[in-house]
C-alpha cells in the first residue's frame, strides 16, 4: 500500500523513557522513508480523552439532520477523531498493557470512533467495519504480561476493535523485541522494525 499519511496515537502515560512512544517513532520513521510531502497527523490521547457519557449517546443515535445545535457540539470532538481516521492510510498505535489490558485513556478512543454509519454499519449479515483499505500497526509494551500469551487481552482487543471498523490489516510489533534501548544501534532496530512490518 502507499502510505500517503499517518496517524500515530500514543497512550502510554510515560513520556520519558517510554518503550512504546520511542519504538513507534522508529515505525513512524520507517514508514516515512524519505517521502517528504507525507501527511502525519499526531494524536496523544495520555492526558485523557471525554468518557461517553448519557449526553453523548442521545446525541449519537439522534438522526444527523435531526441533531440541536448542543448535540452537534457533544460529538464535535467525536467526529474530529473519526475524520482523522478516515484521513490515515496507516494508523500506528502505541499502547502499554496495564493491568492486562490496553490504558483507559485508548478505550475512550475506541469508544469515541466506534460510530454506526460513519467507521461501521449494520447489514442483515451482521455489522460491517467502513474504513476499508487501511493498515495498522501496533506497538505494545508490558512489565510482566507476555504480549501474545493468554493473559494479554490487549492485543487481541486492538485487533478485534480495529477490524470492527473495517481495518483488519493489523500488525502487532512487541516493543521488548527491539532492544535499541540496551545499547543496541538505531540501525538494528530499524533493521528489526522492518523485518516486523514488511
Amino acid at each position: 500500500m502507499n502510505t500517503k499519511s499517518i496517524l500515530k496515537i500514543n497512550s502510554s502515560g510515560r513520556h520519558d523513557g517510554s518503550i512504546t512512544r520511542q519504538v513507534s517513532d522508529l515505525v513512524v520513521d520507517y514508514l516515512k522513508g524519505s517521502n517528504n510531502s507525507l501527511e502525519m497527523i499526531d494524536r496523544d490521547v495520555a492526558a485523557g480523552l471525554p468518557f461517553v457519557n448519557e449526553a453523548w449517546i442521545n446525541s449519537n443515535f439522534t438522526a444527523a439532520d435531526e441533531r440541536t445545535e448542543d448535540q452537534n457540539e457533544v460529538l464535535s470532538f467525536s467526529n474530529k477523531l473519526v475524520a482523522e481516521l478516515e484521513n490515515a492510510d496507516h494508523i500506528v498505535i502505541a499502547s502499554p498493557i496495564y493491568n492486562f489490558n490496553i490504558p483507559a485513556t485508548l478505550k475512550a478512543w475506541i469508544d469515541l470512533i466506534a460510530r454506526a454509519g460513519l467507521t461501521f454499519r449494520y447489514t442483515e449479515n451482521g455489522p460491517e467495519g467502513l474504513l476499508k483499505n487501511k493498515k495498522a500497526t501496533v506497538v505494545m509494551a508490558s512489565g510482566g504480561v507476555p504480549i501474545g500469551s493468554e493473559m494479554d487481552m490487549a492485543s487481541n482487543y486492538l485487533r478485534l476493535a480495529l477490524g470492527f471498523v473495517g481495518i483488519s490489516d493489523v500488525n502487532i510489533i512487541d516493543a521488548s523485541a527491539i532492544n535499541y534501548m540496551e545499547n543496541e544501534s538505531l540501525h538494528s532496530a530499524e533493521t528489526q522494525i522492518a523485518a516486523l512490518i514488511d
